[in-house]
């Protein structure tokens, strides 16, 4: 009985060296889990915040080309709205469920900032529409929607915490 009272204190470090040892690879595994997850889903929300752009953006340079027909903006190639409106009908069509993936996964202020630019891109839609020729209120229009797609790319790049990136405003020469 002696000895294995002599032996207690180091049987009594093995038992608490070998419960450390689990309750750290549990604490390890579990901020790795969560860390990955995370990045899971930070990448599916990047995903996400492209597609909507790529699909809203669609719809903008169909309108491009049809103010373009009118001769409300400068863009190199016009379209009339005869042929676009196929086309529009299916960039609405494209947009739609890309839209819902962003209210299902996006942080509150990028969906409201996505908001604000598919309405005014909708704006755009239906003075195009209307076959105007009016290119003061055209350049407007498109100075609401550069404004609204600069304000979803700096909702976009806080709620991924990337760095401030470029405004996307391009000078176009003078015609």
């Amino acid at each position: 009985m002696n000895a294995f009272i002599q032996q207690l204190p180091a049987l009594i470090g093995v038992v608490i060296g070998a419960l450390g040892s689990y309750v750290a690879i549990v604490r390890g595994d579990r901020a790795r889990f969560h860390r990955e997850r995370e990045a899971r889903w930070e990448e599916r929300r990047l995903e996400v915040y492209a597609e909507y752009a790529r699909t809203l953006k669609k719809s903008v340079t169909l309108t491009y080309r049809v103010a373009s027909h009118l001769g409300n903006d400068p863009h190199p190639h016009p379209l009339p709205l005869a042929e676009a409106k196929p086309l529009l009908a299916e960039a609405t069509v494209d947009r739609d469920p890309s839209g819902e993936a962003l209210i299902l996964l996006g942080s509150p202020e990028v969906v409201e900032k996505a908001r604000a630019w598919v309405s005014a891109v909708m704006e755009m839609e239906r003075f195009m529409r209307t076959e105007a020729h009016d290119p003061g209120s055209w350049r407007e229009l498109m100075e609401r929607q550069r404004a609204g797609r600069e304000g979803y790319y700096a909702a976009v790049r806080e709620d991924l915490a990337l760095p401030p990136g470029h405004s996307g405003r391009w000078l176009t020469p003078p015609e």
